[in-house]
């Protein structure tokens, strides 16, 4: 699969703010990149440019590939409810953004390694599969043999945001996906609506 693996603070810069968590090269350069810096002189985006740096936004934040993000777009519109709304709920759902939430990972590229190396259950079942979509009342845990390791560890202990969506259980290294989160309690700074005119078009 084609991901992006290049510079963070780069793509960070492109869309003026540290999606992919702190950044200390964005803090010092919170401008656009490109050879003439913060001097280029850029003219009022298009109505559709605007849509669409919503959607790389999205994409990026939560690390998902085009054809992915359009078919999550694709369930989002058929089920019930607003749809971009919907779209976000279904994006926070995956498995990787909940090991992320729980703070098992300090990134969700990190989380999606871990589950991808097989580190994380679900209902006492190993999954490996990050885009593994949950449902409430599902318990996400660390695997035995790697609640030992470091990085899990090094995570859990910095980890200090606490949702109400989501439970933890630090004794146990497991917590539970309580609910679909609602709109409100989503932090991330996306306008989803402008995805949706974006794909309807």
């Amino acid at each position: 699969m084609a991901r992006y693996t290049g510079p963070k603070s780069k793509i960070a810069r492109k869309f003026g703010e540290a999606i992919f968590g702190d950044d200390k090269s964005f803090e010092k350069k919170n401008y656009p990149p490109g050879q003439h810096g913060n001097a280029r002189r850029r003219g009022k985006k298009s109505e559709y440019a605007v849509q669409l740096m919503e959607k790389q936004k999205a994409k990026y934040t939560y690390g998902i590939l085009e054809k992915q993000f359009r078919n999550i777009f694709a369930t989002a519109k058929r089920k019930e409810g607003v749809t971009g709304e919907v779209l976000l709920q279904l994006c926070e759902s995956r498995l990787d953004n909940v090991v992320f939430r729980m703070g098992i990972s300090p990134t969700r590229r990190g989380a999606r390694q871990l589950v991808s190396h097989r580190h994380i259950t679900v209902n006492g079942e190993l999954v490996n599969i990050p885009s593994y979509a949950l449902k409430p009342g599902d318990v996400i845990g660390v695997r035995e043999k790697s609640k030992s390791l470091q990085a899990i560890q090094d995570s859990l202990a910095s980890n200090s945001k606490v949702y109400e969506w989501i439970t933890w259980n630090s004794e146990k290294k497991e917590g539970t996906f309580v609910s679909v989160p609602e709109r409100l309690q989503i932090p991330e700074n996306i306008k989803e609506q402008l995805i949706v005119e974006l794909y309807s078009k």
